[in-house]
């Protein structure tokens, strides 16, 4: 039972054994968890997956070999095509109708008319000026337009809005991808430094051969073995305006996990705040306390942060601008805490630096870099890795 699913798994290069198939089978003998999808689905990945990053390819086994397992057999409504829905919510309008539709005004008036008209509203809208809805030119839901609004649910079609609100669900960065080009990997170990650290359990042969022939009996001389010792902390944008750069990120994230064995990463959206994750699934329970990282990593650490600074301003220079919770601090505060913390920090932007002056957020995190933004290029690496090894 399940061999289809053994076999799946090893194909996608996931170590899966015999022992935990039957282990596997045992726990379902023994009704340990109710016979629903979800439940099996958490019991398999627990017992077959030993390292985060293979979430991402147990996920996409999972997905193809219990396809259509749960199903709506019976019922008696009918799915209504998504691209039906948006061609009835999208708000098509010529330039010059989009420029005599003006914005409310600042951050204070435009979250304060929300606040108010939330409270007003009694049911759905679609097509209007003033309530929350879809397709319209209000300033408030989304599938319409306003210049400066916040978008509530669907997708970013004008990239307009100063605030998102939405549930969204990211990948985790697979670590076990391998290289595009090989430059990537040799511009990272400009980073590197050595160092002997550790037990001494490697035979230091010429230490060996000189004690030998000085004293006149065998003189076996051990050393520790030589590590690099530079410390990483990596942090890593994923999700939203991240989703084209999946692909180039992937490539950085499995070279920097082959290079640096004192690498620490975690995931944030958009900017740092007062909290950052290790697994995007549960980045809403699990997260790690932005102060936990700067007390428990020191100052010697390298800070790398991977992102494209595409947001809205406000999430950068107001407290609540954060498009998935409401941040007490904003985010130039964490940034300059980090940066403050660890000294030797760059940012690498995937998006090509001659579009980084159309964007206000990308400007912005630029200077709070103190101009450490970088293009994640190969020239760009190779300028981001000398500024780190820099000496202060």
């Amino acid at each position: 039972m399940f061999l289809n699913f053994l076999d799946e798994l090893r194909a996608a290069g996931i170590p899966a054994s015999l022992k935990e198939h039957l282990l596997l089978l045992e726990a379902l003998d023994a009704e340990v968890i109710d016979r629903t999808p979800e439940d099996f689905y958490y019991l398999s990945r627990a017992i077959y997956v030993k390292d985060e990053g293979l979430l991402d390819k147990f996920d996409q086994v999972f997905a193809k070999v219990f396809r259509g397992l749960a199903t709506t057999a019976g019922t008696d409504h009918a799915d209504i095509p998504e691209d039906w829905l948006k061609a009835v919510a999208a708000k098509y309008l010529t330039p010059e109708e989009m420029e005599k539709i003006t914005s409310l005004g600042s951050w204070d008036e435009i979250m304060q008319t929300l606040k108010e008209r939330i409270e007003e509203q009694k049911g759905r809208h679609q097509g209007g000026n003033k309530w929350v809805g879809t397709g319209g030119t209000s300033p408030y839901g989304n599938s319409g337009y306003n210049p400066e609004g916040v978008r509530i649910g669907g997708e970013s079609t004008h990239k307009r809005a100063l605030k998102v609100w939405d549930h969204r669900a990211f990948k985790n960065l697979d670590s076990t991808k391998e290289l595009g080009t090989r430059n990537i990997k040799v511009a990272l170990r400009r980073l590197r430094k050595f160092a002997r650290e550790g037990a001494a359990d490697e035979l230091d042969i010429d230490a060996t051969i000189a004690g030998t022939a000085r004293q006149g009996w065998l003189d076996v001389v051990m050393r520790a073995e030589r590590r690099n010792a530079v410390k990483l902390l990596l942090f890593l944008d994923v999700g939203g305006s991240m989703d084209p750069w999946i692909k180039l990120c992937e490539e950085l994230f499995s070279a920097a996990t082959s290079e640096f064995k004192n690498l620490e990463f975690f995931y944030f959206h958009n900017c740092p705040y007062e909290g950052v994750w290790k697994d995007n699934k549960r980045r809403f329970t699990d997260r790690t306390p932005m102060w936990d990282v700067l007390h428990k990593y020191g100052h010697d650490y390298k800070l790398v942060f991977v992102g494209d600074a595409a947001m809205s301003p406000y999430e950068i220079t107001h407290p609540g601008g954060s498009v998935e919770h409401f941040n007490e601090e904003s985010g130039a505060v964490w940034l300059h805490r980090l940066t403050t913390t660890y000294p030797a920090a760059v940012w690498l932007n995937p998006v090509p630096r001659e579009q980084w002056g159309y964007s206000q957020s990308t400007r912005i995190i630029a200077e709070l870099m103190t101009d450490r933004m970088y293009p994640l290029t190969l020239a760009g690496l190779d300028q981001a890795m000398r500024e780190l090894t820099r000496k202060r």
